[in-house]
């Protein structure tokens, strides 16, 4: 201050100072507060060293410049300050922001500062004092811990799982987040006890629990524990699974002072464990019962054939011992067909080929296939039919199976005697296909998992209705592929059963082709063939059964016998396996199409393997057909009485 040459400012030459003047400038320099004076016209600047920080950049050239001047950035802000100071009215202001430019640049900075007026030696007012502090820090401080609060608030609000804080020995609710409002039901619990805000669960244990863990101070830990809540007045209790600790809260003298309650509703996944271990045990139970189905059968044909191997049997008991094997064999046939249709509908690589239906045309063929198991039973089978003929968009044998398995399962699980009833008719724009007994009924429990895999009504020790229960999965599952649905009713144990299947409509100008009947079939042809198989048993047995058509039979039991044969005898037709010991039925067909002699011959795959991608490979390998074991022997005989 003292070198500057105060002449060329507005105040002129400090001898020459007001007194008043004098008088301030020596209070403010002496004092360690940020403090600066405006006196005069100009309102010319004046500051100790306290306020060099405040200034920055700006000192020293402040001393002695106008007020306007020095602070030209916030001069519109303070002005009206300024002005009532000078009008006799001293102001306050606290944390005051102001976009400061202090060292080159501009900064958002925070005041709290006084203007008061200053007076000269004649008491006009001349000038105004300010004591000022920067606060800046103090309020970034203060905003960044709101913000960070909000965060933490935010965070409490939106975590996924149970949060709440509950305070003194009442356990008086203070803090819930949106989780633990839902699943209370989004009742007004904010400033009551746990026992006022959820008066159900007092007796099922959880207030004792806080009580200990406010007492003790020892944290509690619950894992899967369920919880029945009523989150609507007079609505019934909800059941809840819960995981959730109880966490104590003690203040800075280490006293429990409340209660930090964290937990997340487990129920979906609780009961989603329960449904796979019934999963797995109804897979276990399967795995038992496929067993249990498979040996059933083969106990009859091990004792048919032991009878027929001893040569004691007169023309009946042979004929009696073969319809044994045959019945036994269709019937483990039928189970494996069952498994694999269950798993190409399950992996959507069944292939369907829909056309217009006459409905009653396939319930005739479903009928037909059970008839044998109807008369067998002495069950009384009624069908209702509508007026006029209903059709549907379909794959005929598909569909004949969906409704087969229904009257099955109906003969299955209905005493001996007991009523039937099919009936079918158009409800609206959808055909609706019911059948109805009067048989064992089904448990409610059971109700909703009978078109699940694995599952069947409880049987007993005998097992004498059979089968894998996978044909109402199977129903479920084709119809589904219809684009239709089916439901399961029941009213009980004892009291019957009824499954409905709807399948949206349509209409026909033209009658549907009549259902084909693969029992009608000409005089076979005779043919010369050649039958490969490792299995002896089988390609033995095989060739007895085609000689016995007429045929001329020539057995190789490798590939290179095949080869062999096959240049030597010329066969017409060659039945191949495919897992063959020295060359795979695939490579061998693929030699037998290369050579000149035989590459107009048929080529039927006899193969235990009967997906998709085997049929695709036999094809590409160069078969005409693929015919998966136990063999149809009717199939078969089809084909070859069929031309080329």
């Amino acid at each position: 201050m003292r070198g500057l040459d105060w002449t060329q400012t507005g105040l002129g030459a400090p001898e020459r100072w007001p007194a008043a003047l004098k008088t301030v400038v020596g209070l403010m320099l002496g004092s360690k507060f940020p403090m600066f004076i405006a006196w005069g016209r100009e309102l010319n600047f004046l500051y100790n060293d306290a306020y060099i920080d405040v200034l920055g950049a700006k000192h020293p050239s402040a001393m002695g410049r106008p007020f306007a001047a020095v602070w030209a950035e916030i001069w519109d802000e303070v002005r009206p300050l300024i002005d009532r100071a000078l009008q006799g009215d001293a102001t306050y202001h606290e944390n005051l922001p102001l976009r400061m430019r202090r060292r080159g640049y501009d900064e958002q900075t925070w005041f709290t500062f006084s203007y008061s007026p200053l007076r000269d030696d004649a008491d006009r007012i001349v000038g105004v004092y300010c004591a000022c502090t920067e606060t800046t820090a103090t309020v970034l401080s203060a905003t960044h811990r709101a913000e960070e609060l909000e965060r933490l608030r935010l965070m409490f609000e939106q975590a996924p799982g149970m949060m709440a804080v509950a305070r003194g020995p009442d356990h008086v609710l203070e803090l819930a987040n949106r989780a633990y409002m839902q699943i209370i039901g989004h009742r007004n619990v904010l400033g009551r006890t746990v026992r006022d805000a959820l008066p159900e669960i007092v007796e099922q244990g959880f207030v004792e629990l806080l009580d200990r863990v406010y007492q003790t101070g020892e944290p509690y830990i619950g894992s899967a524990v369920p919880i029945r809540l009523q989150k609507r007045p007079g609505a019934p209790l909800e059941e809840h699974v819960v995981d959730f600790i109880y966490q104590p809260i003690r203040d800075a003298c280490g006293t429990v002072s409340g209660i930090f309650l964290q937990g997340t509703d487990v129920t979906d996944r609780t009961r989603a464990m329960r449904e796979l271990q019934a999963s797995d045990r109804r897979k276990d139970e399967f795995l038992a019962m496929l067993a249990h189905e498979l040996r059933n059968p083969l106990s009859p044909i091990r004792s048919a054939a032991e009878l027929l191997r001893h040569h004691r049997l007169d023309e009946a008991g042979i004929r009696q011992a073969s319809d044994i094997i045959v019945r036994q064999v269709a019937h483990m046939t039928e189970l494996v067909d069952d498994l694999l249709d269950v798993s190409r509908v399950t992996r959507g690589t069944i292939s369907l080929e829909f056309a217009p239906l006459d409905v009653a045309a396939v319930v005739a063929n479903a009928i037909e296939q059970v008839r044998t198991q109807l008369q067998a039973h002495r069950h009384r089978l009624t069908v209702h039919n509508p007026r006029s003929p209903v059709h549907v968009q379909g794959d005929p044998t598909r569909l004949v199976q969906v409704l087969g398995n229904l009257l099955g399962n109906a003969i299955k699980y209905t005493p001996d005697g007991g009523a039937i009833e099919l009936a079918f008719d158009r409800d609206g724009d959808d055909v609706v296909i019911s059948v109805r007994d009067d048989g064992i009924g089904i448990d409610a429990d059971l109700l909703p998992h009978v078109f699940d895999l694995f599952t069947q009504a409880e049987r007993k020790a005998d097992r004498s209705q059979g089968g894998l229960g996978l044909g109402l999965a199977l129903v479920k599952r084709l119809v589904d592929l219809h684009g239709g649905q089916v439901a399961a009713r029941s009213d009980g144990i004892g009291r019957g059963s009824e499954f409905v299947v709807r399948l949206p409509r349509i209409e026909v100008t033209d009658e549907p082709a009549p259902l084909a009947d693969a029992s009608d079939r000409r005089a076979l042809a005779v043919h010369r063939i050649l039958v490969v198989d490792d299995n002896r048993d089988a390609a033995e047995s095989l060739g007895l059964l085609l000689q016995l058509q007429g045929h001329a039979v020539t057995l190789a039991h490798d590939a290179a016998t095949a080869l062999q044969a096959a240049g030597r005898e010329h066969p017409d037709v060659m039945i191949l396996d495919i897992g063959l010991p020295d060359l795979d039925g695939y490579a061998l067909a693929r030699q037998l199409r290369a050579r000149p002699d035989t590459a107009g011959a048929r080529l039927i795959a006899l193969t235990g393997y009967g997906r998709d991608v085997d049929h695709e490979s036999s094809h590409a390998a160069g078969f005409d057909h693929h015919l998966v074991k136990p063999l149809d022997i009717d199939r078969l005989l089809e084909l070859l009485d069929k031309p080329c």
